[in-house]
């Protein structure tokens, strides 16, 4: 996992590697809610995701709450066709902005 932080706009990138699941669970919680404090807007690029489990769309879920849950501006980038239909079908594009 790649961590950016654009502090002139305070966007924090997440550039996730092949696997998106439990085992990224600490390096995930650390990059995002570690600090305490909260970006103004996060984005989760999935474009080397191959695959992807439950506790990702948890992980998803928590970022979103510390975030401030509809007051945040949360984007999911570069998903292939096959993690956008799972984003989907958890209904995870009325949560999120899916591009």
């Amino acid at each position: 996992m790649i961590v950016h932080h654009d502090s002139e706009h305070d966007c924090l990138t997440l550039q996730l590697g092949e696997r998106f699941d439990f085992s990224i669970h600490r390096d995930f919680h650390d990059a995002c809610l570690g600090s305490g404090s909260t970006a103004r807007s996060y984005v989760i690029d999935l474009g080397e995701v191959t695959s992807m489990d439950s506790s990702a769309l948890g992980m998803l879920l928590l970022l979103r709450e510390h975030a401030g849950a509809d007051r945040s501006e949360i984007r999911i980038v570069n998903a292939g066709s096959e993690l956008r239909n799972t984003l989907r079908v958890a209904g995870f594009d009325k949560l999120f902005v899916l591009h």
